[in-house]
């Protein structure tokens, strides 16, 4: 005789249903990711980075430019989460692979707030010359 699994696979949901639950997992998702200290970071720089912008002056383009790609750094961010949890699950042991899966997921991650940050400099040297 088996025993029930530990954790039962949920059962799928469809129409409204589907979207209360599409809601939960990304709530859950977040709360996972709020453990993680550069989210916390990403999410204040970018919440410090738009009230500054706002407080200046700057036209409403540069503010929602700055927005979306501070939003592509946090879905990327939590991207690279779900690659180490993952990789460090599969491959608990040292491996070059789980490394370089890593690396390139962190390299993904400073891509973006590279990119953001220059957005934000030029969002910013445009207000003030303007």
């Amino acid at each position: 005789m088996q025993d029930a699994p530990q954790n039962p696979v949920p059962e799928k949901v469809t129409g409204i249903a589907h979207l209360f639950a599409a809601t939960r997992y990304s709530s859950q998702g977040f709360l996972r990711l709020w453990h993680e200290t550069a989210f916390r970071h990403e999410l204040l720089a970018a919440a410090l980075g738009l009230g500054l912008l706002v407080i200046l002056g700057a036209p409403l383009a540069w503010i929602v430019a700055v927005a979306v790609l501070a939003l592509l750094t946090l879905a990327v961010e939590a991207l690279n989460t779900a690659i180490e949890e993952i990789v460090d699950h599969v491959s608990p042991e040292w491996s070059l692979a789980a490394k370089h899966a890593k690396d390139m997921g962190s390299f993904a991650v400073m891509a973006l707030l590279f990119a953001t940050g220059l957005v934000f400099a030029v969002a910013l040297l445009s207000t003030f010359a303007a």
